[in-house]
């Protein structure tokens, strides 16, 4: 598995990481097909095999239902992952709820950091809502975790944006952004253009438009969505939720085999 630097941030991930939306929450999802959340062992498992087939960066959120916690018991410490988390939406009762403000932040921080059983999380962005500009400019979650940043709670932070205005600032001024990028939308592609020439990390979601771009959903194939995504040199890593072994296996292979043949072309 290819490795590449998060921007400036000293931290090095996997260019395939896996997300974790499935471990813990089956409600108000908008994948093509239904799934049952697996049991303990099965995540175990998938863990162990993640980590096997040379991925290291782990995707989850407080918005996840319960993978935070799940995470924090069933990891193996001496794997040494990279753990990206989120702050400003939560999901209780099947409904999302958001809060932006500094206080929300730091108590959304120490919560998942006592969930996954750690001193200091590895990134931290903040779960947009859709209004990136009304959080950036009017709430306080980006300067707290900055503060935070400063106290050694967490090493890199940004956000998960959804406009090209707010995906831009963020660029400017924080460490990660993560941003859309598949067959179907190429709105933040100047987004990561500018992470690019500012040595920002980007991580990339919806690569696979929540799995409607596999052919069985009528999609283009993962292999061409794959391509698409990793050919933009300004991309760290891309997330894939996957509950399937078999998927999972699939996705690094496919993975590797893109990364080499775009490594040949250039």
């Amino acid at each position: 598995m290819e490795m590449r630097a998060l921007g400036s941030t000293g931290i090095t991930v996997s260019v395939l990481g896996l997300g974790t939306v499935k471990l813990g929450r089956d409600q108000a999802v908008k994948y093509p097909r239904g799934f049952v959340i697996p049991d303990d062992d099965a995540v175990r498992d998938l863990l162990a095999l993640t980590r096997e087939l040379g991925i290291n960066f782990i995707d989850t959120a407080p918005a996840y239902g319960n993978s935070e916690e799940r995470l924090g018991k069933l990891l193996r410490p001496s794997d040494e992952w990279v753990i990206m988390t989120k702050v400003g939406e939560a999901f209780e009762n099947g409904q999302s709820s958001f809060d932006f403000s500094a206080a929300a932040t730091r108590a959304s921080v120490e919560r998942s950091l006592r969930r996954l059983g750690r001193d200091c999380v590895d990134v931290v962005l903040v779960h947009s809502d859709g209004n990136d500009m009304q959080i950036i400019e009017h709430e306080g979650a980006l300067e707290e975790l900055a503060r935070m940043k400063d106290e050694g709670l967490l090493r890199a932070f940004g956000m998960s944006t959804k406009t090209v205005e707010g995906g831009l600032w963020i660029v400017e001024h924080t460490d990660v952004v993560m941003a859309t990028r598949n067959l179907a939308d190429s709105q933040d592609d100047v987004v990561i253009d500018r992470a690019r020439e500012l040595n920002r990390g980007v991580v990339v979601k919806k690569g696979l438009q929540s799995g409607h771009a596999d052919r069985a959903a009528g999609g283009p194939g993962i292999e061409a969505a794959f391509r698409h995504v990793f050919a933009h040199p300004g991309v760290s890593s891309m997330i894939v939720g996957t509950i399937n072994p078999a998927h999972l296996r699939e996705n690094v292979r496919v993975t590797d085999a893109v990364c080499a043949a775009l490594a040949d072309e250039r």
